[in-house]
Order: C-alpha cells, then structure tokens, then sequence
C-alpha cells in the first residue's frame, strides 16, 4: 500500500523547514498535520544529519509502529524500509535506527550508554520523565537534535513547564489545530469533534494544555442517563449482546455489571455490589463466582469482562464454564471513551437497580493535588463500579463506533 500525499499548510512548511533546534516539537490537536510534517523533516535528518546512532522512541514499540514505522514503510517502500522487530531496529534509506519504548520508569535503562546524534520521539507526554532526561543526555554527537510530537496534557506537565515554557532552550515547537490540516473532509472534522467531549475536546481538538478538574463525568445527567425497567425497547434482551463487567477486590469491594449491547447503546441493567469492609467478611474467590452464577441467572453472557489483575477468580470463573475476558485497563483512554458514550447518551443505567454504580458516578473527581504535580488520574476511593463501567466501554466500544456516534 502507498501513502497518499496531501497538501501542505504553510505552517507545516515552516515547521519542516525552521526545526533546526537541539530541540524541535510539534504538539496539539489530533489530525492536525503535526505528526506527518515532524516525519517528513526527520526523513530529511536521517539522510543530512551527521553521522552516528539514530534512535526512535513511542510510549511502547508497538504503538511507535502504528503510529509512525507503518507511514514511513508506506512512504517508503520495501526497497528503503525495512523493520526487525526481534531486533529493535529499522532500517531507513540504508541507515540502521534503533527503537524503543518508554512505557514506565525503568525504561531508562535501555538507552543507557547510547551515543546519539539524533533521535525521533511519538507521544511525549506518556514518557516518563526520567526517560526524556536520559534521552537528551545521549544526544552528544555534535549537532545532535531531536524531533518529537505530542498531544497537550496538563499545564503543569514535565515537558509543558520544563520545556516547552522555557524560552532559555535551544528548542523551537509549533501548536497545531484542526485548522492547520488542508486535507480533512468537513464531514469527518465535524464526525471527530463529535468523538471527544469535555477535557479531551478542549485538549485534543482545540490544541489547549488544560488542567484535568472537577468530576471525572460531568456530562453526566441523571435522567438522559439512566432509564428504568419500562424503558427498555421492547425484545432488547433477545437481540442484545449480554456482557458482565467485574471490578474484583480483595479488601475493596467487588463489583458485577449486567450490560446488554444492542450495537447502539449500552445498557447497564443490573449490579451486584460486595465491600468486605462495609460487611465485615471478604469473600474468597469461589463465592464471588457462585454469587456471578446466581446473578446471570440461567442465560450466560456472552463473556465476563474481568479487571486484569485479578488472576485467581478468572480461574475460578473458568472452572464455572464463564468466557472470560481480560479488560482493557487503559485509565485516562477508558475514561475519555466513557466520556463520549455517556455525553452522547449511548450509556444508559437503571436508576433502580444500580444505585451504586449511579452515586459512584457523582463523586467520582479528578485527584487535584496530582494534577498539580502533572499527573493525571482519579481520586481512587468509591470508584469500583464506575472502574466496572470503565472496562466494559473499553473492551466492548470499538474506536469505529464511538467516532460514529
């Protein structure tokens, strides 16, 4: 498969042309042109750059795959483009590129020792800041620089106070929006805008660095979102996909929910909800899963949907003749997918019967003392059935569907 060229705004040009910097980082909106301009000039530096080691860096390899190697290959072709996977290298116009990922902190250690005289980064805000340091520091090669792309995340992120912020830097950057992209239909702009909501849209589609505050699901609405047993469609049991989604603790509570999935919306109809705290015993493993068994009643659902660390009681579902399913356990990607599903009220819960779940749902708030600290995440106390809630919208919701919606 070729690539397909567009169209080029001037400030993609500019970009391409002005990145002479140490440092050189494209961020803003998504499908803004950044990522395909930051390419184009690293394409550039890999052929006109001085001699030495190249590396290329995503939040993981696999991701730095998708996202970057399988354009290039596109761009390429087999005759100046080839990957070992194995390896951890790509080779590009003849010229060997090591890759790698920055998944967590101990990532540092596989650029250790490196000697660099370039380097590409994709998705810069999930690195770990110690990984970023280490980075730079193997840029000694003189003349040495690298090229990065990122989304906006917090303002008080690493990259945003330390970098970007930092006019003392040899470093040039470039804030793209939607608008800086010639080559998107209408139609499909308008069909993006429509996939985020709330922090993400401001972050994703207006390019801004905004602080993650307040409720986690303000676009919640307790009468667009809920529903009672009347208000089903009539037959949805029968033409429905059934799930049943698990937040398993130990000490926590544990958590099922009774989803039906009619390839439009997705109902939450029915939950079980058991703190060993609050009752004073924990269950072991095998009564959770007599008590899933009595929950689903006769009809099995399709598969549970099981918080992936919990590896016992997935034996012990198994052993019951449950599918069962490891849930997708991206936090902020789970949340931001939840977003769109309950802003667009294709997530709907019975008010009567999910009474947990639903006061979950009200106070569960973004943790403001780490977003001061540039981290990102929920306040992580009652916030077991909105986690249950979480896997179901990111193991069942494919990206086709919510960017339909």
């Amino acid at each position: 498969m070729s690539f397909t060229w567009g169209r080029f705004s001037d400030k993609q040009m500019a970009s391409i042309r002005d990145s002479t910097a140490r440092l050189n980082i494209w961020e803003g909106a998504v499908r803004s042109g950044k990522t395909i301009a930051s390419m184009v000039r690293w394409l550039d530096y890999i052929a006109t750059g001085p001699p030495g080691d190249l590396l290329m860096v995503g939040k993981t390899e696999r991701t730095l795959k998708r996202n970057i190697l399988d354009v290039l290959e596109q761009i390429l072709g087999p005759r100046l483009y080839r990957y070992n996977k194995g390896e951890g290298e790509v080779y590009i116009c003849g010229r060997k590129i090591y890759v790698a990922g920055a998944n967590d902190e101990r990532a540092e250690g596989k650029i250790r020792g490196m000697t660099l005289a370039g380097a590409y980064g994709d998705e810069l805000t999930l690195w770990p800041e110690n990984f970023f340091k280490m980075l730079l520091s193997r840029l000694s090669v003189p003349g040495a620089k690298l090229f990065g792309t990122t989304n906006p995340d917090s303002p008080y992120h690493w990259l945003k106070e330390q970098y970007l912020d930092n006019a003392e830097l040899d470093m040039t950057s470039w804030s793209f929006t939607l608008d800086d992209n010639p080559n998107l239909d209408p139609a499909y702009v308008e069909s993006l805008k429509r996939e985020y909501t709330g922090l993400w849209y401001k972050r994703f589609i207006l390019g801004l660095w905004v602080m993650a505050e307040g409720a986690v699901y303000d676009m919640w609405d307790d009468t667009l979102n809920t529903f009672a047993d009347d208000d089903m469609p009539p037959g949805l049991k029968t033409v429905a996909r059934r799930y049943v989604s698990v937040d398993y603790g130990t000490q926590n509570a544990t958590v099922f929910l009774d989803c039906l999935d009619d390839g439009d919306t997705l109902w939450v109809v029915n939950e079980y909800y058991h703190s060993g705290r609050e009752h004073g015993r924990q269950k072991e493993d095998a009564e959770y899963a007599d008590d899933l068994i009595r929950f689903v009643g006769a009809d099995r659902p399709r598969f549970v949907i099981v918080d992936p660390s919990a590896a016992s009681f997935k034996v012990a579902l198994r052993r019951r003749g449950f599918l069962v399913k490891s849930a997708e356990n991206d936090v902020l990607e789970g949340i931001r997918m939840t977003s769109t599903m309950i802003a667009k009220r294709k997530l709907r819960v019975n008010r009567d019967r999910c009474k947990n779940l639903i006061k979950e749902i009200s106070g569960y708030v973004w943790d403001e003392k780490a977003a001061e600290r540039g981290q990102e995440k929920p306040v992580k106390q009652n916030d077991h059935a909105v986690d249950a809630m979480r896997y179901l919208v990111a193991t069942v919701v494919s990206p086709r569907r919510l960017h339909a919606i």
